[in-house]
């Protein structure tokens, strides 16, 4: 059974309205467990609407959104919260770290929220700073490190709840082109160890480290790539001319 499956999801908004707007018409496809998938279109595609249905920030219209068993559409507003910390972690394109906070505490954070045990929260943070080179910076403040140092603190605290699912949105698109190549080969390592992950990019750079993209156009899936045997450099070639396709307008 697939970790994630979206069945015919739609998303109208103002639907009782004289003007409705149809984000998503007809999505459907399905995601393992260690798969790391791209997801890519224009501006207004659906891309972040289909994000927000994933991380239980919005509900589909009609169709179904199930992670791990679980029909996304059926948990309340008050029980999304606690969803989302117990099963989804999220890296943003602008970190989200609070500045009040040393970067352990922001990584402690959700645990916290939690009322994880403080014994436990000090296991699980001691394999996520070694393997996210993060020893030098752990107990100084966001405001106090580079971009890429938050990011990967960022990256820390989505892990730290032991997610089912790591969504990421922009990842790298307030990130220098060096510093983007570190967090992406970080994201294949931590998919490398086991970690599921859906990034929402614009970059086909960025999706070329992905095992598979998916491209939408107008609220639907218009095609998917599977990375397989190809390098690196011909499975960039291959996005970047889809992206093109779609863009000019071709079927």
């Amino acid at each position: 059974m697939p970790l994630l499956k979206l069945d015919h999801v739609q998303r109208v908004f103002n639907e009782n309205t004289a003007n409705p707007v149809t984000a998503l018409k007809d999505i459907n496809f399905t995601v393992n467990a260690g798969e790391y998938v791209a997801i890519m279109g224009e501006s207004g595609a659906g891309k972040s609407t289909l994000l927000n249905i994933i991380a239980t920030l919005d509900r589909a219209t009609a169709g179904q959104a199930i992670l791990n068993g679980q029909d996304l559409g059926a948990i309340t507003k008050d029980e999304a919260a606690r969803y989302r910390r117990e099963h989804l972690g999220f890296v943003f394109q602008h970190f989200n770290l609070l500045d009040s906070l040393s970067n352990r505490d922001n990584i402690y954070l959700p645990l916290v929220l939690a009322k994880v045990p403080v014994a436990e929260m000090e296991k699980r943070i001691k394999p996520l700073i070694k393997h996210l080179h993060i020893e030098k910076i752990i107990d100084r403040y966001p405001s106090e490190i580079s971009g890429g140092q938050q990011q990967r603190i960022a990256i820390a605290r989505a892990l730290i709840t032991q997610p089912d699912l790591l969504l990421a949105d922009e990842p790298t698109g307030a990130l220098d082109s060096n510093t983007s190549q570190e967090i992406l080969d970080l994201f294949e390592t931590v998919n490398a160890n086991g970690q599921t992950i859906i990034m929402v990019t614009h970059s086909a750079a960025a999706a070329s480290h992905a095992k598979r993209t998916l491209f939408i156009k107008d609220g639907r899936i218009y095609h998917e790539i599977y990375r397989g045997d190809l390098v690196m450099k011909d499975y960039q070639e291959q996005i970047g001319a889809t992206m093109m396709t779609l863009t000019n307008g071709g079927e």
